[in-house]
């Protein structure tokens, strides 16, 4: 009992002020701002910078097959900024609904830097160019980035924010201007840069246009449009009219008399509606605008007169978007019974427009915005009339209701058979010599999750990487960097798929042959981090958990040894919407985000504590869990105790696994988890896969040693008094 209370002391202890020596160490984002002046010293190294501090820059280095020229792009953009009167100009990755992954029509600062990671930020001046992205693109970002650019490695020592650097390179610069588009970037941020460079005589100034969009002239991708589709009440559980009416309740509580929508994936989840705007996410470009007065919700989309009445396009689906909607042919309201929703053409200036009649109306007291609105739409509310906060849309949407939470589990069940039998045809040729590599697997995998009911394809871009670029956190195969599949070295597998009643998303690590005893090592370390985390629970208070204060638990094993990885342990997932959905995760890896929130029964998460070896090999295991109410031995009085169902049904790689590290209590959820999937998916392998089934079975088979008592099975005593100890001098 001493024991366990000292466990949670110094558990919650270290996260506490880890999270906060991160708070202060690391860039907090890629629009992270200055929070205090930059002294004359750190001005000078800052403006010393140089792309000539990476290593692929210097002269005589070999160039990177996947370098992208930007030399031309960056000339005809600065002749903009010039147009234009300002001396910077800032390219995020978001789209104007701040999505994550936008539609390559939206890809700004992919087009002008080279880097086509999904998390990054584009600073361009007239003179110099800088590119901030975080640990699961640094090595991406070197091979793809030429050298007109600076490389800002976010969290590590000595790298300026954003703002720091705009204000070290615009020193000497009389009446400096920094200019972005305002649909482009969100409110929060916006004000954020506008306070700190306003403390240093520079101007924050909205262009009228996209200047990117100005000069990407050739090669764009069109504006997506794809047909939309009803989601049928037996994937969406809860009519849009339910929905609807739940966000007037909760509109009520918070007495705001209107909410302005921009999330593609609240859009797409509040009206149970999905389309193929953006690759990999179900989603159409819209907005919605939900008034308590006249029970009034009007949906913008493109192409609305056509979309309206055509024909569905899933098979699944029988009604016509107007019929879904119960609104007319035309999109007009008029002389309908019932809630109706009013469709109009999106126009992005027409919604401003919207958005500030509202806002302006004597009879709207308050405006709910998203953190994530952009700062076009927010701008023209009244600071007095706006309130930014989570839209009830979206913790809603990440709560899942007792259908979608089932969908799930079944999705989940048809992933894995998919995934067991591509892996054991994968090994067995692999094995025969069978040329495959990294591209040609990733299709094969495709090909076969397809094949199963109500597969609408893949959630992302499958990662399949061998080796060296196992070691590139979000690695995608390409034919410049294509690598046999082979029995020496290791492959990384992260791959899932979109479901009508699902989101998939699973990573296993593999080797075919002999690994060397680091590498079992590893491998086992990250399994151990999986495990204790999937095993945790935890009471609910009114102040949480969040993710980010069990984070360390998954990561612990790593610690002990002195090993570490640059990415969050998980993120939400989304039912037959993104793969990474908020406002929750499970991260140290970043400081807080003003739109995290709580852990909470019905929400999914992924668990992938991961290591990744430089130029050697990475190791990344994945699952997908349910939060949810557990029993406990004892009863504490008005406590409610939660913890984790996982939905993945993969197993483990035993070649990697060093046994002698587990504890008891791992080598039970191990063998508890092996013997769920078999009871769960074993039959169908065993009647329709039957060689799929001897590979999961041979990989299922119980663990009977006896583990020695002495395993470590909590976090060790030592190590978290010395993180204790350190972070209280640090601070």
């Amino acid at each position: 009992m001493g024991r366990s209370i000292l466990f949670w002391i110094f558990v919650l202890g270290a996260e506490f002020l880890l999270a906060e020596g991160l708070q202060r160490l690391a860039d907090e984002h890629p629009h992270q701002r200055a929070r205090r002046s930059v002294s004359p010293n750190r001005r000078a190294q800052i403006r010393n910078m140089s792309p000539t501090d990476r290593p692929s820059c210097p002269e005589g280095q070999t160039v990177p097959p996947t370098r992208v020229n930007t030399t031309e792009r960056l000339a005809k953009l600065r002749t903009e900024m010039i147009s234009a009167g300002i001396h910077a100009y800032i390219i995020p990755s978001e789209d104007a609904h701040q999505s994550e992954y936008p539609s390559d029509y939206d890809l700004r600062r992919k087009y002008i830097s080279g880097l086509s990671g999904s998390y990054g930020l584009a600073v361009v001046t007239r003179d110099q160019a800088a590119v901030w992205t975080d640990g699961r693109y640094f090595l991406q970002a070197e091979g793809e980035l030429d050298c007109n650019w600076i490389l800002m490695k976010m969290g590590e020592s000595g790298v300026p924010s954003s703002t720091e650097w705009m204000i070290s390179v615009l020193a000497s610069t009389t009446n400096a201007k920094v200019g972005a588009y305002p649909f482009l970037i969100n409110s929060g941020n916006w004000i954020s840069y506008d306070t700190a460079l306003s403390k240093e005589s520079i101007t924050m100034t909205p262009t009228s246009e996209d200047l990117v969009g100005k000069i990407w002239t050739t090669g764009r991708p069109q504006e997506p449009n794809s047909p939309i589709n009803a989601l049928p009440m037996k994937f969406a559980g809860r009519s849009w009219q339910d929905k609807i009416g739940d966000m007037h309740k909760a509109m009520e509580e918070k007495e705001v008399d209107a909410m302005i929508v921009t999330g593609l994936d609240e859009t797409a989840w509040l009206l149970n509606l999905r389309a193929a705007d953006i690759a990999y996410n179900p989603f159409f470009l819209s907005y919605i605008i939900v008034e308590k007065q006249g029970n009034a919700t009007t949906l913008y989309i493109k192409n609305a007169a056509t979309k309206l009445t055509q024909n569905q396009t899933d098979t699944e689906t029988t009604e016509k978007l107007y019929q879904h909607l119960n609104t007319g042919t035309d999109g007009d309201c008029a002389g309908r019974t019932g809630l109706c929703v009013t469709v109009l053409e999106y126009d992005p200036v027409a919604v401003q427009e919207k958005v500030r009649t509202v806002a302006n109306s004597d009879a709207t007291q308050m405006v709910m915005v998203s953190f994530s609105c952009n700062h076009a739409l927010s701008s023209v509310i009244p600071e007095a009339k706006r309130l930014r906060e989570n839209t009830p849309v979206a913790i809603a949407k990440a709560k899942k209701n007792e259908v979608e939470r089932n969908g799930m589990r079944n999705s989940h069940k048809r992933d894995a058979v998919a995934l067991i039998t591509f892996m054991a045809e994968l090994e067995k040729k692999v094995k025969s010599n069978v040329y495959m590599t990294e591209v040609s697997a990733a299709l094969d995998l495709k090909t076969e999750r397809m094949k199963g009911l109500y597969n609408r394809g893949l959630s992302f871009n499958s990662i399949s990487a061998v080796g060296s670029n196992g070691a590139i956190i979000h690695y995608s195969p390409s034919n410049l960097t294509n690598k046999q599949i082979t029995t020496s070295e290791m492959y990384l597998l992260d791959s899932g798929g979109q479901y009508l009643d699902g989101t998939t998303d699973v990573t296993r690590t593999f080797h075919f042959g002999t690994p060397s005893k680091y590498e079992k090592e590893c491998y086992t370390r990250v399994l151990m981090g999986q495990v204790d985390l999937a095993r945790f629970k935890f009471a609910k208070t009114k102040f949480g958990p969040y993710g980010r204060e069990i984070d360390a638990i998954a990561r612990r094993p790593l610690w002990e040894v002195g090993l570490q990885y640059r990415h969050g342990t998980g993120h939400g997932i989304g039912m037959f919407l993104s793969v990474h959905e908020g406002p929750g995760r499970i991260s140290l890896s970043h400081a807080p985000f003003e739109s995290d929130s709580p852990l909470d029964d019905g929400q999914f998460f992924s668990d992938e504590p991961g290591y990744y070896e430089d130029e050697q090999f990475g190791i990344r295991l994945e699952n997908i869990f349910m939060v949810k109410e557990v029993e406990t031995t004892y009863k504490f009085p008005n406590t409610t105790f939660l913890g984790f169902e996982t939905v993945t049904l993969v197993p483990y790689e035993s070649n990697l696994i060093n046994y002698d590290l587990l504890s008891q209590s791992q080598v039970d959820w191990i063998n508890d988890y092996h013997k769920r999937i078999m009871d769960t998916i074993g039959e169908e392998l065993r009647v329709n896969k039957p060689e799929a089934y001897n590979w999961v079975a041979a990989r299922t088979r119980p663990i009977t040693r006896t583990v020695s008592s002495s395993t470590v099975t909590y976090p060790s005593f030592a190590l978290l008094s010395t993180i204790l100890i350190s972070l209280f001098v640090w601070v």
